[in-house]
């Protein structure tokens, strides 16, 4: 796969995590291959996540095509960027697409990055996941191999200001690979997932640096000390959040007619 826009990207990428003078916290890349096909599922508490996630490939020399959603594609500009980088378009309503193209990329050896909660978590912890990510994998036949990220909600997430201070910590823990097969229940696959990035978050948030986290901090859980909403809280302003999208897209469709 030709790619003219990614290595000018990550240079640029890790030029302004210099100027921003951001220290990373990285642990267990050598869990990523170095070929073949591989699937990384990812936590999601940023808008930029997908930006820091691909480090979690890097020393391994890989580029990471992450599955996103159709929206970010739709925007102009931003659009043909996604596809320069051949991330995969994700379309909520029907992803029997993305899911053939994350096959055709994995089968070729891609490296494709998932986020199986599908949209940030409110709540800085783990959302219920989707069993996308272990399908794809045993399909495919790749390791799935688990990824939290942590400090990139601080920079920009959802109900709070965008904040690109100097000296911000940003962590990436990398796990051991699962190996789901068509044989397994996906289900039971996914719970164990689930259970296995849990026990990551809370082992990566321990391990942030205390100067830097203080108690009662709006980006960590509540049950760890922060004052983020709790996964039943974030739950009801995720349900206002899609009422209020539905409604700007219902006054749209009316103004066009």
């Amino acid at each position: 796969m030709r790619d003219l826009t990614y290595p000018p990207v990550i240079v640029t990428a890790k030029a302004a995590f210099r100027l921003l003078g951001q220290r990373f916290q990285m642990t267990g890349s050598e869990h990523v291959p170095r070929s073949g096909g591989v699937l990384l599922a990812y936590n999601h508490i940023s808008y930029v996540d997908f930006i820091y996630g691909g480090l979690a490939a890097n020393p391994s020399g890989r580029k990471v095509r992450f599955m996103s959603k159709r929206e970010l594609f739709d925007t102009p500009g931003l659009g043909a960027f996604m596809r320069s980088l051949h991330h995969i378009e994700v379309d909520r309503a029907a992803g029997e697409a993305s899911m053939a193209t994350a096959l055709e990329y994995l089968k070729a050896g891609e490296a494709v990055g998932i986020f199986p909660e599908a949209t940030i978590s409110r709540a800085m912890e783990l959302k219920e996941f989707k069993s996308g990510a272990v399908r794809i994998a045993a399909e495919a036949g790749v390791p799935l191999v688990p990824v939290i990220l942590w400090g990139t909600q601080r920079m920009m997430t959802k109900d709070h200001p965008r904040d690109f201070s100097r000296g911000t910590t940003i962590a990436i823990t990398v796990g051991e690979p699962l190996r789901p097969t068509p044989a397994d229940n996906a289900v039971a696959q996914t719970a164990l997932l689930h259970a296995r990035m849990t026990s990551m978050l809370e082992e990566t948030i321990a391990a942030y640096p205390t100067k830097e986290q203080p108690p009662g901090s709006w980006w960590v859980p509540t049950r760890l000390g922060g004052t983020a909403p709790t996964l039943d809280k974030a739950g009801v302003l995720d349900v206002a959040e899609k009422r209020e999208r539905a409604r700007k897209r219902a006054e749209k469709r009316t103004a066009k007619k």
